[in-house]
């Protein structure tokens, strides 16, 4: 982890009093502090390999979609909810010479103490990754820790899946990093947006910047290894559904033991949500965890 100057590490007062007071304890279990940890906790573990690289976890849908939604799969749980962080809310586009860059920032835009980036998958938009009742109300708890722990989040709409996309997502990166030097950097997508966190992978002149990949419901990517990302061994965080028919599991578990097998130290984690399917890694993902243990590692 790169360490970010030590005004980074505050955490801003809100206007709305969303005052957080780091407690030693909480520094040493990782930069995002705290917020509602028991109601997003990982389901039970059923078998973990690799120790513990590898989980297995007891998913069921009664209990993880009925049991966090008043309305299954469109309204979370108001116990679940904090709109509080609206106040950090704005739509903003930011000019590229790849074109226009829509995308919504919740936070510090400058001198953020971290920065999540979020991209979305095919047919969803920048709106998905800011949209507080949808996957059990896991989305507003990422803008939650990631506030109140004084950072930005930014959840970004792009031109393409191909090149163009990840050209105008690198620039909009680029431009936020030059706003808060030294800030550790999470790149995070959902399914066929995990094709722009592969390119990104790539790009020689960002990857010292970055400090975690996260994939949810994603594809593998071949080309990954041998990436910069994989020689400077960027953390990689896969949650995927069993279930899923959109991309199946097993192709995420080889990309896993590929990696694996081509490092045996290598950062990598994977969770296999049991019975879930494609959006299941969206809702029950534990941001505060993942990323937490992204952040711990240290680089090479």
């Amino acid at each position: 982890m790169r360490q970010p100057p030590f005004h980074t590490a505050l955490v801003f007062a809100s206007v709305l009093l969303l005052k957080i007071s780091i407690s030693a304890q909480d520094e040493a279990e990782g930069l995002l502090v705290p917020w509602k940890d028991e109601l997003f906790a990982s389901p039970r573990v059923i078998e973990s390999r690799d120790d513990g690289a590898y989980l297995i976890l007891d998913y069921q849908s009664k209990r993880d979609i009925n049991g966090r939604d008043t309305i299954p799969e469109k309204k979370a749980k108001e116990e679940r909810v904090s709109t509080e962080t609206e106040a950090y809310q704005r739509d903003l586009e930011l000019k590229t010479k790849y074109g226009k860059v829509p995308h919504i920032v919740v936070g510090h835009t400058d001198k953020a103490s971290v920065i999540v980036l979020f991209l979305h998958g095919k047919g969803g938009s920048r709106t998905q990754g800011v949209d507080d009742w949808t996957f059990g109300g896991n989305f507003n708890r990422l803008e939650n820790l990631v506030v109140r722990s004084g950072g930005l989040y930014i959840s970004s709409d792009f031109g393409s899946f191909t090149g163009r996309g990840a050209k105008q997502v690198d620039e909009l990166l680029r431009h936020y990093i030059a706003r808060s030097p030294g800030a550790p950097v999470i790149i995070s997508a959902a399914s066929a947006g995990g094709r722009i966190c592969y390119q990104l992978a790539r790009r020689d002149e960002l990857v010292p910047y970055l400090d975690g990949i996260v994939l949810l419901g994603s594809f593998p990517d071949s080309p990954f290894l041998g990436s910069r990302a994989w020689k400077e061994k960027i953390p990689i965080y896969i949650g995927h559904g069993s279930g899923d028919w959109v991309s199946y599991i097993h192709k995420m578990e080889d990309l896993y033991r590929r990696i694996r097998a081509s490092d045996p130290s290598y950062p990598i984690r994977m969770e296999r949500f049991e019975t879930g399917t494609h959006g299941t890694p969206m809702r029950m993902i534990d941001w505060r965890k993942t990323i937490n243990w992204m952040l711990s590692v240290e680089r090479p």
